[in-house]
């Protein structure tokens, strides 16, 4: 198969390029990034000396390059996006370039070529926010309430209008908050990392107990090429770690696998509009397509850590230059 991975730079991106190129040796990639602030070609170091991937530096929003790239291309899977709800609450013009114009030209691109089969990487945001009980399924209305996770479900419903209305071959997963290797440090998880290895504060939102459901990058990464493999066009799936863990906990957690003192934690005031608590019901892609987690979070935790640990001047390059200027705007004080 020739696969076209959009946003391969990326975190979530880069982790799916190389389990493709680890489990499926005979497949052809196409990866597409334009190397905006998260996407890093140090995240391919691995990949790119391979024979059967090659990277491509532009944007989804070109349609001339989407167009180019096309040519011979089985299935697209598109990670490309701006997704960071703080960034996206500082200003949204990008987002909804990126996440919806973006999306409309692979669509229209991938279309005219007759490509196989087409996969939005989405976000349970779209969903809005969950009270104390219950469970997100791929019935629950899309409610967004940020203008990233409004962006990513007007991305989401163009991707299912062009299945209704020409017949395309398009499919939906919808995932928990991932963490992982690789994962650009303005994520909770990454920057409590970095900053408790620097012994510097974590800014914790408003109360720490906004809830999310983590999932292991390599668990999500795997769920979506399960839906690329076997998902019948027009399906929508969730995919979640059934983990719910409140941000307080996390935090600690942090703290307390490095060492540090909670000293380090730093109240800050709560984001504007922020979801309460997600929770994904995965039982349609267990059911269907024989997909579960691997990684235990406990485990999962301390491997992310020693990643971090490990590989020092790759986020050490990161936290520096734009992105300092950036943390303080968004914290009020200094990286």
């Amino acid at each position: 198969m020739n696969v076209l991975v959009t946003g391969g730079a990326g975190f979530i991106g880069c982790n799916f390029v190389h389990l493709l190129l680890a489990e499926r040796p005979d497949w052809r990639i196409v990866c597409l990034d334009a190397l905006t602030y998260a996407g890093n070609l140090a995240n391919l170091e691995a990949a790119r000396d391979q024979a059967n991937f090659r990277f491509v530096k532009g944007d989804i929003c070109d349609a001339a390059v989407a167009g180019e790239l096309m040519a011979d291309i089985d299935a697209v899977v598109n990670f490309a996006a701006e997704s960071h709800v703080d960034r996206s609450i500082l200003g949204c013009q990008e987002f909804i370039r990126t996440n919806i114009q973006g999306t409309q030209v692979l669509l229209d691109a991938a279309r005219r070529a007759s490509v196989r089969r087409f996969v939005q990487v989405s976000t349970d945001e779209v969903y809005g926010s969950l009270g104390a009980e219950g469970r997100f399924t791929e019935q629950t209305p899309l409610a967004p309430n940020s203008p990233y996770s409004a962006s990513k479900a007007a991305a989401d419903m163009l991707v299912q209008a062009y299945h209704h209305t020409y017949g395309f071959a398009t499919l939906i997963t919808r995932c928990s908050n991932n963490y992982g290797p690789y994962q650009f440090p303005e994520k909770l998880i990454p920057l409590f990392v970095t900053n408790l290895l620097a012994d510097k504060k974590v800014p914790v939102y408003g109360d720490g107990q906004n809830v999310r459901d983590w999932l292991h990058v390599s668990d999500h990464c795997r769920a979506v090429l399960c839906v690329l493999e076997q998902g019948p066009p027009g399906a929508v799936y969730n995919i979640g770690g059934n983990n719910e863990r409140a941000n307080i906990e996390i935090t600690k957690k942090l703290i307390e696998l490095l060492g540090k003192d909670e000293s380090l934690m730093e109240f800050v005031p709560d984001r504007l509009g922020h979801d309460r608590r997600y929770a994904i019901d995965a039982g349609k892609i267990q059911r269907e397509l024989g997909w579960e987690p691997r990684i235990d979070f406990a485990q999962g935790l301390k491997n992310t850590i020693q990643w971090y640990i490990d590989h020092e001047p790759w986020w050490q390059a990161i936290k520096s230059g734009d992105y300092r200027q950036y943390y303080q705007r968004q914290y009020g004080t200094a990286l």
